[in-house]
């Protein structure tokens, strides 16, 4: 799905690191939510409430999941789940658009 029809976007942005990290949050009729935003290079660590489905729409990081001592590379095109209730850390490598879908 390359757009989203019939939405609320909210129009402040999340920002979080600096400013190396943003988003807007998209909601849908139903009620569900998803994150649209940038990551620049760095090294990022997140906590969730929700299951989260990490949809990386171009760029290149590597991700290391809860429960993991292991980084794995993802790139465009790829993605990725993160549990409820835990936290991943990141290392972007080149700028990174992403859609991050909040699963209840």
């Amino acid at each position: 799905m390359s757009q989203f029809d019939n939405v609320t976007v909210v129009k402040a942005a999340n920002i979080y690191f600096d400013g190396k990290v943003t988003s807007r949050t998209v909601i849908f009729a139903d009620g569900t939510r998803k994150t649209l935003g940038v990551m620049l290079p760095g090294e990022y660590r997140f906590d969730t409430g929700d299951r989260e489905l990490m949809e990386i729409q171009s760029g290149e990081l590597d991700v290391r999941l809860p429960g993991s001592d292991a980084w794995q590379a993802v790139k465009g095109g790829e993605q990725f789940e993160v549990a409820a209730n835990s936290s991943f850390e990141m290392k972007v490598k080149t700028p990174t658009d992403y859609c991050c879908h909040f699963i209840k």
